[in-house]
């Protein structure tokens, strides 16, 4: 049973990702065991992790601050028991120790894995983020992010602060899911393929679908304002997570060096667009991200080094005002 991303190859040397294992639901309904009550869940993060990073921006652009609390883990993967080698997210021991991280406030867990234990005895799987804690019942609800964002989008409106934005309108729910699928496959998770491939051949596949999909994006891009017309949709906020990282990571890291983020005009103006969203640039730390990639995983970084640049400016102007809304 892998218990990282990096344990996760086919034996053609391809990376294929695990599904997720905790799929409980929060929902309105009447007597739901997981009922959408403001202050009783908790959303760990790291905010390195593309997956757990979209779980926080919906958190803060639909205005959940109060009604959900969440903890950062410490961007570099470390050893997570004294008993064995496993290698994964821990929190550190104080507030002060990692900026942005925080001690875990309701567990005094040490890692990502002791949540993970506390909740199932047996577990053998991977020690994820995100993982959306419920403190009533002291278990793990959900850590599909994909899941956990739908939640989010309506089951807590009635104490959202931004009860309005609708991510996943019922009008757009087939094109969103079409799109989603390609762009998963294609370039949030195309990536990883790109990064963890161990032959030649599954790298170069990978590749060739990333850049099929990213240059499908740009030319969709090139017509309206975002993936699915032009207004802002759950599409855009998946594919924000993976294009924040390209060029500061994925294009050294994953050796997705073949065209950057800056070549395409309108995904970079895109980007843009969208960091500059209210609340999404405080879902975006750098120093975490970089820390963690270059510095978690050894059999392709092995010394550690952490690039200096680019040092890109998402806040800078963009042109995409330029299609009405």
């Amino acid at each position: 049973m892998a218990r990282s991303a990096l344990d996760e190859l086919s034996e053609s040397g391809a990376f294929v990702r695990t599904a997720s294992t905790f799929r409980n639901l929060i929902t309105r309904v009447p007597n739901s065991p997981f009922p959408a009550e403001s202050g009783r869940y908790h959303l760990y993060i790291s905010y390195a992790c593309p997956w757990a990073s979209r779980c926080l921006a919906y958190l803060k652009i639909k205005g959940l601050d109060k009604a959900i609390s969440f903890t950062s883990v410490k961007p570099k993967w470390e050893r997570t028991k004294d008993t064995d080698e496993h290698m994964g997210w821990v929190f550190p021991a104080s507030d002060t120790e990692e900026p942005g991280a925080g001690s875990d406030p309701l567990n005094g867990a040490k890692s990502i894995r002791e949540l993970y234990e506390l909740a199932s005895t047996d577990y053998s799987g991977k020690y994820t983020v995100p993982v959306l804690w419920d403190k009533k019942l002291k278990t793990i609800v959900n850590n599909e992010s994909s899941e956990i964002i739908r939640m989010f989008n309506t089951e807590f409106n009635d104490v959202a602060e931004n009860p309005s934005l609708d991510l996943y309108p019922p009008h757009l729910q087939a094109l969103i899911n079409e799109t989603n699928d390609w762009i998963y496959n294609g370039i949030n998770n195309g990536v990883y393929k790109c990064g963890f491939a161990k032959q030649q051949e599954p790298y170069d596949e990978a590749v060739k679908s990333l850049y099929e999909s990213l240059d499908k994006c740009e030319e969709i891009l090139s017509k309206q304002r975002f993936l699915c017309g032009n207004t802002l949709t759950e599409v855009d906020i998946r594919l924000f997570v993976t294009l924040i990282r390209f060029d500061e990571v994925y294009a050294v890291h994953f050796k997705c060096n073949k065209k950057l983020l800056r070549e395409y005009p309108n995904l970079f103006d895109y980007t843009k667009d969208i960091f500059q969203v209210p609340g999404m640039s405080s879902t975006v730390n750098m120093e975490h991200i970089k820390k963690h990639y270059y510095g978690s995983h050894p059999s392709i970084n092995p010394y550690g080094i952490i690039p200096q640049g680019p040092d890109i400016d998402f806040s800078a102007p963009h042109d995409r005002e330029r299609f009405s809304t």
